[in-house]
C-alpha cells in the first residue's frame, strides 16, 4: 500500500506545481482513500495507484472538462 501511495504522490507532483502544505494535504486524503480500498480487499499496487490518481484529480477538479477549458466546439 505504501508503494502505491508513494507512486501516486510522485506522479501527482509531476502533474501539478503545489506547495508542500498542499502536497501533505493531498497525501493525507489519498492515504485514507487507498486505505479504504485496501481494507475492502484491493491488493494490486497498479490498480491502487490508478484509483488514487483518479481520486486526487477529481478532488482538484482537473477531470472537469469545463474547468480545463474544453467547450466542446
Amino acid at each position: 500500500m505504501e508503494a502505491a501511495i508513494d507512486r501516486i504522490m510522485q506522479t501527482y507532483d509531476l502533474l501539478l506545481n503545489r506547495t508542500s502544505a498542499a502536497s501533505d494535504e493531498a497525501r493525507a486524503k489519498v492515504t485514507k482513500y487507498v486505505q479504504t480500498l485496501f481494507d475492502a480487499g484491493e491488493r494490486d499496487t497498479h490498480r491502487l495507484t490508478v484509483c488514487g490518481l483518479t481520486y486526487l484529480r477529481q478532488l482538484d477538479g482537473s477531470t472537469d472538462h469545463v474547468k480545463a477549458g474544453f467547450t466542446g466546439l
